[in-house]
């Protein structure tokens, strides 16, 4: 959250970028980033902008009939009230007119994560006189960094999902061994129960896929069509929670096989563990060599792997996303040079999953997850053990 303890460093990166200030703007949650950063909370049903200049005090405009979402704004800076378009529109030139500002604006729409501006917006606050720039790296340096602490809680979160992880495989094992196959939707309740054991929360989820389930990335089992768990399938284990009361999300995927799996899925399972770690040792490489390295050319390390084993048309989705101090799909660099085209630096402080999966429609589908941090001059991966073979249960 902007802080008056935040505002020095953040004025020094306005400095360094050559920038007069970063304009914040939001209606009604259009831009998540904004409202992190303002602290907002409860009703914000009508525009608000602040200006935090390079020198100086920042400047929040206000709606007349809503201070409430303001209440962390510090009193000693200005905060200036409308309640009609004029007045908005001229408080907002008075703020920008000739000066170069940060917006959450990306050109052609490159980074959705960080397009948060409506065209209009643009229009106006152009129309003011300003020049609008992104303020994508000011984002991960000031909004996706994590803090030890967060680092902290992130480590023991992934220690107890990689544990939760392996108990729910062998039981899936020890349920079919019995005759007794658990079904999808059981096995998520089952790992449900254990967050809430190990003090951790999630807000949706997890996805526990049976083989031809696996194919797809966003499946969500349900007890309404129930789908046993049973000798020969391929396990898919994805879960991701955080400690309770805000620490950072770890995100992890799991493979099994019920039974000797076939050489078909060994095959599949080796390229896509190869892919994931390809991405990593490029990380790893560069940050430890003090180079700079961006999420893109991560994700093209691990999609060479996919195609050159002969499954690259089925390598659907970017290879990692941001994981933030507030999101478990943040709005930091993505590791994506596929659906996006993120050229943001991964700069000491920042998270992401790395994540490549191949999916066979009505077959199955495989991926294996970890996540990683970046620390001043090397990699951190969690869990710190990544899966090597397929669990075989």
């Amino acid at each position: 959250m902007l802080t008056p303890e935040l505002l020095p460093r953040l004025q020094q990166l306005l400095a360094d970028a050559d920038l007069d200030g970063w304009l914040l703007y939001d209606f009604r949650g259009t831009n998540a980033i904004a409202a992190g950063l303002l602290g907002f909370e409860g009703l914000c049903s009508r525009r608000v902008f602040a200006f935090v200049p390079r020198e100086g005090l920042p400047i929040g405009i206000a709606h007349a009939i809503e201070p409430g979402p303001w209440a962390h704004w510090p009193k000693a800076w200005p905060l200036r009230i409308y309640s009609g378009w004029r007045a908005l529109e001229a408080e907002v030139a008075a703020l920008v007119g000739g000066k170069r500002v940060a917006m959450e604006y990306s050109p052609g729409d490159a980074i959705p994560y960080l397009d948060r501006v409506p065209a209009g917006v643009l229009e106006l606050v152009r129309g003011a006189g300003a020049t609008v720039v992104s303020s994508g790296e000011l984002v991960s340096q000031v909004y996706a960094t994590w803090t030890p602490s967060q680092l902290a809680s992130h480590e023991r979160a992934a220690t107890h999902i990689a544990a939760i992880a392996y108990e729910t495989i062998q039981h899936a094992g020890s349920m079919v061994a019995a005759g007794t196959p658990a079904a999808e939707h059981e096995l998520q309740a089952r790992i449900l129960e254990a967050f809430a054991r190990a003090g951790l929360e999630t807000d949706h989820g997890p996805d526990v896929a049976a083989s031809e389930n696996a194919a797809n990335p966003h499946y969500a089992p349900s007890a309404a069509t129930p789908r046993l768990v049973q000798r020969g399938d391929v396990l898919l284990v994805d879960l991701w929670a955080r400690e309770t009361g805000g620490g950072v999300y770890a995100d992890q995927t799991w493979m099994a096989s019920l039974g000797a799996p076939s050489d078909r899925v060994v095959t599949i399972w080796e390229a896509v563990r190869d892919a994931r770690d390809a991405a990593l040792a490029l990380l790893s490489t560069r940050i430890a060599a003090g180079l700079p390295v961006r999420g893109g050319e991560a994700d093209d390390a691990a999609r060479a792997v996919i195609e050159a084993r002969g499954f690259g048309p089925h390598f659907w989705h970017r290879t990692g996303h941001s994981i933030d101090s507030r999101e478990l799909h943040g709005s930091g660099p993505q590791i994506d040079n596929l659906e996006s085209r993120d050229d943001r630096r991964l700069i000491p402080g920042v998270g992401f999953s790395i994540e490549p999966g191949v999916y066979l429609p009505g077959e199955l589908g495989v991926r294996s997850e970890v996540n990683a941090y970046v620390g001043d001059d090397a990699l951190l991966v969690t869990p710190t053990t990544p899966q090597r073979t397929l669990f075989v249960v």
